[in-house]
């Protein structure tokens, strides 16, 4: 008897499948990129194993040792540093500086591989030549004799750049780029990305070697190609950043080896990327001069307090009124912006409204909304806020701060960064408070712009 066939259709750009074909993807929208897969259904034989199967307080670890990538930021995102046999996949918008920073990553593996005497560094490049690479390579100082570098688009031929030069890390830029001459589809499709991702993980597994693999995004920000593709690596890794601004951070989505709550930060710089273990003084203007419509808060970043400056302008307007954001969430804004005029008597159905962060920080947790409703306040009273001020706590519909997470790192943040006050809303628990700093429990809002700002009533 035949076995049965059971046929699926995959859309080639988002990897969405059904078991009928239609002209249009309802995923992506697409028209015409549904193609037929057929995979016979057959059992698999029952084969001796290669090694027995042992208690698993027997199993050794040695070979799972993390290996630090030199870039401190990196490390501390990838927990540790690269586990051996473990892929990597980084993803990010186009220019943002992914090929950069794991050009900069290789050059440090690849001294620190000759100094303790292992194998070279291969890095695979499909969207450039060997020598755009090489001039980046002198921009960011990032040359070294024990890093190799060969321009390759096929699987076949980079598994053989691997079978000679057995290096001891292995980065291809990018995934979508490699195509499997034994594949039918056009690089970047979901035959090929998923032929080019189990190739890569087979002799990354097989060879105990740290795979990094650079992934394009789609305009949502999401990897491009089939989903299938972060399945099959061990790490997914989000490079994210706004063009206009040097701040660049790496985030986690999928971590078999860490946490997903840790954040990397990096300042984009004439000569490269360089890690930034205190990215304060991006975020933070001159606590020198204290002008109206400025307030500190402290975001939580996965578990990274970070420290974020929230600046409001507040001006008389003859039309319709603008509510405009940079840095912040605009639905959180109008709502405090409602909750000051209904519960605080501000006229601001006439008012232009700004608010803004400062160094391209973003603020978009409801923590920064009593930082948000301060700096509202301050700008329409034109009166500074008490120097040395941070503020955290979420504004309620009724005005009063409501508790929020994290408090604990956000105080210790605070004190660190030399600030001498801190208004949160009540906490039932013990918090304890850093040496050097005061922390204001405030049941509402009313409460907050009392302790800080110089008004009466």
């Amino acid at each position: 008897m035949a076995s049965r066939v059971s046929v699926t259709f995959t859309c080639t750009e988002c990897g969405w499948t059904t078991n009928k074909w239609v002209g249009h993807c309802p995923h992506c929208q697409a028209w015409g990129t549904l193609e037929e897969l057929a995979a016979p259904a057959h059992s698999a034989p029952s084969l001796s194993p290669v090694s027995p199967a042992q208690p698993i307080t027997e199993v050794s670890t040695t070979a799972s040792h993390k290996q630090p990538t030199g870039v401190d930021e990196l490390d501390r995102v990838l927990g540790g540093g690269l586990v051996p046999g473990a892929v990597v996949l980084l993803g990010g918008e186009p220019g943002i500086g992914k090929s950069t920073l794991l050009l900069d990553v290789a050059a440090r593996a690849a001294q620190h591989a000759s100094k303790s005497r292992r194998s070279p560094v291969l890095y695979i490049t499909g969207e450039e030549s060997a020598s755009q690479v090489r001039l980046r390579a002198e921009r960011i100082h990032a040359l070294h004799s024990h890093l190799h570098l060969a321009a390759e688009s096929d699987l076949a031929r980079i598994l053989g750049h691997v079978e000679e030069t057995k290096p001891s890390l292995l980065i291809v830029d990018s995934v979508q780029t490699i195509a499997d001459p034994a594949v039918e589809g056009a690089p970047g499709g979901v035959a090929q990305v998923r032929a080019v991702t189990t190739a890569l993980v087979s002799a990354a597994k097989a060879r105990s070697l740290p795979v990094v693999l650079v992934g394009h995004v789609t305009k949502d920000g999401s990897i491009a190609g089939p989903r299938v593709l972060e399945h099959l690596v061990d790490v997914v890794c989000q490079f994210e950043g706004d063009r206009h601004s040097r701040l660049r951070m790496i985030r986690t989505v999928k971590n078999r080896y860490g946490t997903t709550d840790e954040v990397g930060c990096f300042e984009l710089v004439d000569d490269g990327i360089v890690g930034l273990a205190d990215p304060s003084g991006l975020f933070l203007s001159s606590r020198n001069l204290t002008v109206p419509g400025t307030c500190v808060t402290t975001t939580l970043e996965g578990r990274r307090p970070m420290p974020v400056e929230v600046q409001a302008l507040v001006v008389p307007t003859s039309g319709s009124p603008r509510r405009t954001t940079s840095g912040v969430d605009s639905s959180r804004v109008a709502m405090v912006t409602a909750v000051l005029q209904s519960r605080l008597g501000f006229e601001l159905d006439r008012q232009d409204i700004f608010v803004s962060t400062v160094g391209g920080a973003r603020a978009g947790e409801p923590a920064s909304d009593a930082a948000i409703a301060l700096s509202l306040a301050s700008a329409v009273l034109e009166l500074p806020l008490a120097p040395g001020v941070v503020a955290v706590g979420e504004v309620s519909l009724t005005g009063e701060l409501r508790p929020i997470t994290g408090l604990q790192q956000r105080l210790q943040e605070a004190a660190r960064l030399g600030f001498t006050l801190v208004l949160t809303p009540p906490a039932a628990d013990s918090i304890k408070v850093p040496e050097g700093i005061t922390r204001r429990p405030c049941a509402d809002i009313v409460a907050a712009m009392h302790a800080v700002l110089p008004i009466e009533g």
